[in-house]
């Protein structure tokens, strides 16, 4: 009797294969895979710190900028303040240069209507002014004068602009003038010597007399030539100081006012004062001459400067108010 073979069955063979290269399949791919894991990280992590670096130096680039823009901008803000400032200033300067010129235009009309008054007035000498004044009126004798100013004082005072315009173009012209004055007066009881703003010459000599002598003459001389005391170019003050001090009745006292320029206050204002300081008598006569001398200086620079012909102005009417003479010089040559 044969024996049956047993059977094999085939297909559980199978199954367990492929369950097994399943297996094996995915065990390989974990393994793949978490060996390759680890190079992605720290690929990863490389890119990000290099990202991170990268932003750091640019924050660092963008503050700096910043922080140049920020001075540029403070720069500018500061130079527009100063800017506004320099234009409020110079709206101001125009505002007081636009106002003086307006007072000098009005000053110096008023002026020519006072002259144009002034020169009809000496024309017209009529037979009744002929007959107030008297039979026996007589014009001042040229013996009591030379070259058309009075030297019948004892009392010589000499105010003089050390000013820079004089000193630097007319000193040499002041030195020679001054010498003639002098030359005029052979013998006086006195004689002094003050700048515009009423500074002395000698501090020994402060309001007091210069005795005459020819070394004294000499002395004013050579301290003249070096002699340069701060000055505003106005001899208002000189005038005023040299009434006030030295003024008396019994004394016959000139003042000799050198100057080039009249560039402070109004005209009218430094007459009235005078006016004042040095009053007349009763016989019209006043406390002291004063005659007044022009250097052109700024003429001799071109145009006709404002302040040079209110200087003219004011040392003429001074002059003719005060029983003096105006002497306006034409040329700075000694």
């Amino acid at each position: 009797m044969k024996r049956r073979r047993r059977s094999i069955d085939i297909f559980n063979l199978s199954f367990l294969d492929v369950v097994s290269c399943g297996f094996g399949a995915i065990i390989l791919l974990l393994v793949i895979v978490k060996i390759s894991e680890p190079h992605v990280i720290e690929k990863l992590s490389v890119d990000l710190t290099g990202l991170v670096q990268k932003l750091e130096e640019e924050r660092h680039r963008m503050r700096g900028e910043t922080a140049v823009l920020q001075r540029e901008l403070d720069e500018k803000v500061e130079q527009l303040s100063e800017n506004r400032e320099r234009l409020a200033r110079l709206a101001g300067e125009r505002s007081s240069l636009r106002g003086q010129y307006n007072t000098i235009r009005h000053e110096h009309d008023a002026q020519r209507v006072i002259e144009g008054r002034l020169a009809t007035a000496r024309q017209t000498l009529t037979e009744e002014m002929r007959r107030l004044l008297g039979s026996g009126y007589r014009r001042p004798s040229a013996s009591d004068t030379i070259g058309g100013i009075p030297v019948d004082s004892e009392y010589v005072i000499f105010i003089i602009d050390t000013s820079g315009s004089m000193n630097q173009n007319a000193w040499p012209l002041v030195l020679k003038k001054l010498g003639e004055v002098l030359e005029i007066y052979p013998q006086v009881k006195g004689i002094q010597v003050m700048n515009d703003m009423g500074d002395y010459m000698f501090s020994q000599y402060k309001g007091r007399w210069i005795p005459d002598t020819p070394a004294r003459r000499n002395a004013i001389i050579k301290r003249l030539s070096g002699w340069m005391p701060f000055s505003n170019s106005s001899p208002v003050e000189g005038i005023e100081a040299a009434i006030r001090r030295f003024h008396a009745s019994d004394k016959r006292i000139s003042l000799y006012v050198f100057g080039d320029d009249f560039s402070r206050g109004s005209i009218q204002s430094v007459i009235d004062t005078v006016d004042r300081l040095n009053r007349a008598d009763r016989t019209g006569r006043r406390l002291v001459r004063i005659h007044t001398i022009g250097f052109p200086v700024l003429f001799t620079q071109g145009g006709l400067p404002v302040n040079t012909v209110r200087f003219a102005a004011l040392m003429r009417k001074l002059a003719e108010n005060n029983g003096g003479s105006f002497v306006g010089l034409n040329s700075l040559r000694p």
